[in-house]
């Protein structure tokens, strides 16, 4: 810390963790290795996956490839971080690396929440206008729809880390967290912080509320397509793939919704650390898991390479 006027500002976090027992450090360090191992060979393995097998090819795949990469990279802002606190028992975290942190693992996550609505869209396209689904889902929609939601997601969290870090941080620097989450660090700050944590909801709910409304007038259009379908096979196909997004959609948004759609007065640090490993490791190890045991396109292409590769 360095003083000044008087003042002891900030130059770096001491982040709390899950828990000061020593006797859950190695039991806690063994369970989050295995969910960022299974998370690295699950999304990895489903980006190689897809650019392999030629027949996954397709727009709903570019998708889930992009939400894959997306997954290792927002639990990679985090999990590498506190696996090393949980080994080594560095609990030290600069101002610089906390502000890196949380600005890639907001933007991985909004990038996330984009997605979702974009492959929303693709599943209505492909169940309501079956017909029309290779002229509208082209490859130069789908790279707009994706660098959309990469560019968007960026801004706005450029918004969100100028706001956080734009408050003074002085006398304390324990943050009651293990990672730079920007409830956790806003509630260090010594400023009046009011506007600036209505910024943080009014913005975080703009982007949930927008990608969230996308979602749901797609799959009431698509639920109404389906109800009128006569073939039972027709229903069972155009159900079959929209179960997994559908699946992943309510993990999601349950958890962020909870998260941060609240005022910091409700926030309880406990409860938010629990709901956070949650979000942070186990949503990204989820989703390869959901899609790939859900998906009947997924499971024969991992069989083809197999047997391939057996072949060989």
């Amino acid at each position: 810390m360095t003083l000044v006027k008087n003042w002891t500002y900030v130059t770096e976090f001491i982040l709390l963790g899950l828990t000061d027992d020593p006797g859950l450090q190695l039991p806690l360090f063994v369970i989050f290795l295995l969910i960022y191992i299974i998370t690295l060979v699950g999304n990895l393995g489903m980006i190689l996956l897809i650019f392999l097998d030629s027949q996954l090819h397709i727009p709903m795949y570019f998708f889930l490839g992009n939400l894959s990469l997306v997954d290792v990279c927002y639990s990679s802002a985090v999990t590498p971080k506190v696996i090393a606190g949980l080994l080594i028992g560095d609990k030290f975290i600069s101002y610089n690396d906390c502000a890196a942190q949380m600005f890639f693992f907001a933007a991985f996550a909004t990038v996330e929440n984009y997605l979702l609505a974009s492959m929303a869209y693709d599943r209505y396209v492909a169940v309501c206008k079956p017909l029309h689904y290779t002229t509208t889902m082209t490859s130069n929609v789908c790279i707009c729809l994706i660098m959309g939601c990469y560019g968007f997601s960026f801004l706005n969290v450029s918004v969100y880390l100028g706001d956080t870090f734009s408050l003074s941080f002085c006398n304390s620097n324990v943050v009651h967290h293990f990672f730079c989450d920007m409830p956790a660090i806003m509630a260090l700050s010594c400023s009046d912080k009011h506007v600036n944590e209505l910024v943080l909801i009014y913005l975080a709910s703009f982007n949930i509320f927008v990608a969230f409304i996308m979602i749901i007038v797609s799959y009431l259009i698509i639920f109404i397509t389906i109800l009128n379908m006569r073939s039972r096979a027709g229903v069972q196909k155009a159900l079959s793939t929209c179960v997994s997004h559908l699946t992943a959609v309510f993990i999601f948004y349950g958890t962020i919704i909870f998260m941060y759609l609240q005022p910091s007065s409700r926030h309880a640090m406990d409860t938010d650390k629990i709901v956070s490993v949650f979000y942070t490791m186990v949503i990204p190890m989820l989703n390869p898991l959901v899609y790939s045991l859900r998906n009947k396109e997924v499971k024969s292409a991992f069989m083809k390479i197999v047997l391939k590769e057996k072949s060989l």
